[in-house]
């Protein structure tokens, strides 16, 4: 039987702390961070000189000059559960007999805790920035791992990527393809330093699409030919055929993605298709589309050009990936449906790593000739738009993830790019409903009873968006989950 949801109580917390406390190495349940100009990611206004005051994981007051009581009454989770035996299931299909147990929350209990206190001394805090076109497996692995490398390789350097994308000062990102599911466990539970992570599980392609990376030698495959190494480890996935496309979705699903990923159109990197390649038909996309519903999720495509974006839009895809050779009329249709363009500042200037092959590079080319465009247009129309990256198999790309937002300074305010890059992303990670795996409070603002995930930044890049360029030098204190993971001050 599954646990009970913990509920929530009052509990009397007594606070005993010193004004003189270092914050970072100080076990504590409490934040006060004093004097900042917060933007609070809606907002273009700073709110001058105020304070924040956090508790466990929670932003739970912002005001001027908070003073810190001897009590205070928080409502917070109990944390621990005793377990008890109800009885006993006998004849079960599949387990057999096996004791029932249920789980109740323990006696709620005072609790002595200390407080960090950190002088933010006129600096400016905004929310942890979101990337939703991430990939913490792909990210910093050199593309040959896909001929030489093995699984393991893939794993241990994406576990290691996750603190440095944390301490870029993401605290929160969309994985769109992979097998991330172990290091966002391991995140999750504070085992490890990393972003939260909305995975979508291996990337869905049909045969010759975009996910496609077996052997031309591999072909024809037969039924009964068991699948490739990388799907075998959910790193990526082939479907075809209706059947085929449902039971891929409701794998995923069923490792715990929040979103369905797919391939619709042509890819750079991949060998096979071209940029006008249209992926799955329509009833395969709609298959996609109907078991992501049932789960009341939704599924985002990888698309470049305007047939393949019309078709998917149609079978109901919510969120297209890319769209750089889109045109108005595409773009048009975007807005009255309602999709998302989640596109990526991706331009032909040396930020990306040559492809290993000449085919790849002249398709890159192509692509970056539409980033311009697309932005524009977008905008004037008033589509949706949401702030990716898109970075991977470069050992040297993840460093960028903040170059790449500065790059929105081509078309946007300082503040329009870091409200894309907050509370607007945060918006669309909300399309996965139920399956949102963050729901004690809000992501990508700073408010009474958001997720204290915050960044305060040596500077104001609401007036300096390349402040975020260099996070090493300018981001002085990273909290994620009310927890201090960086502090220099």
């Amino acid at each position: 039987m599954k646990k009970l949801v913990a509920t929530l109580g009052l509990f009397s917390i007594v606070l005993g702390f010193s004004l003189t406390a270092a914050a970072v190495d100080i076990p504590s349940e409490v934040t006060l961070i004093k004097n900042v100009n917060i933007f609070d990611g809606k907002s273009e206004k700073r709110l001058m000189g105020y304070d924040v005051l956090v508790v466990k994981n929670l932003i739970h007051k912002i005001d001027k000059n908070i003073e810190l009581a001897s009590t205070y009454e928080i409502d917070l989770k109990t944390g621990g559960y005793k377990e008890m035996s109800v009885g006993v299931l006998t004849d079960l299909p599949r387990h057999g007999n096996r004791v029932v147990t249920v789980y109740e929350p323990e006696e709620m209990i005072k609790k002595e805790v200390k407080v960090n206190i950190i002088d933010g001394k006129g600096r400016t805090l905004i929310p942890g920035l979101i990337d939703v076109h991430w990939h913490m497996n792909y990210a910093a692995v050199p593309a040959s791992i896909l001929l030489t490398g093995d699984m393991s390789e893939m794993a241990i350097i994406g576990f290691l990527e996750a603190e440095e994308t944390l301490l870029r000062g993401f605290t929160t990102v969309r994985d769109m393809g992979g097998n991330p599911f172990a290091i966002k466990k391991l995140t999750d539970s504070g085992a490890h330093p990393g972003p939260r992570i909305f995975p979508s599980g291996p990337p869905i392609s049909q045969t010759s699409g975009h996910f496609d990376y077996s052997m031309k030698n591999d072909h024809p495959q037969n039924m009964t030919d068991p699948i490739s190494y990388w799907e075998r480890n959910s790193v990526i996935m082939t479907a075809d055929g209706v059947p085929e496309v449902i039971l891929r979705v409701r794998e995923n699903l069923r490792m715990g993605a929040t979103q369905i990923k797919i391939a619709a159109g042509g890819g750079v990197a991949s060998s096979y298709d071209d940029l006008d390649v249209q992926e799955f038909i329509f009833e395969e996309i709609k298959a996609a589309v109907d078991v992501a519903e049932t789960w009341n999720t939704y599924v985002a495509a990888h698309i470049f050009t305007d047939e393949a974006i019309q078709t998917a839009i149609k079978a109901g895809v919510k969120s297209i990936e890319h769209g750089n050779l889109v045109s108005d009329e595409t773009l048009k249709m975007m807005k009255e449906k309602d999709v998302w363009l989640s596109a990526q500042p991706i331009f032909d200037d040396g930020d990306y790593a040559e492809f290993e092959n000449a085919y790849s590079n002249e398709k890159f080319k192509r692509v970056t000739k539409g980033t311009d465009y697309v932005y524009k247009k977008a905008k004037e129309i008033g589509v949706k738009m949401a702030f990716g990256t898109d970075l991977a198999f470069d050992p040297a790309a993840p460093a960028k993830q903040g170059k790449m937002l500065t790059k929105l300074g081509n078309y946007f305010t300082p503040y329009e790019a870091l409200k894309m890059a907050t509370s607007t992303n945060a918006e669309l990670l909300k399309l996965c409903g139920p399956r949102n795996p963050y729901r004690d409070g809000e992501l990508g603002v700073i408010k009474e009873g958001a997720y204290a995930d915050m960044v305060l930044v040596d500077g104001n890049p609401l007036e300096e968006l390349d402040l975020v360029a260099d996070p090493e030098t300018n981001f002085v204190l990273i909290m994620k989950d009310g927890k201090i993971y960086k502090n220099t001050l």
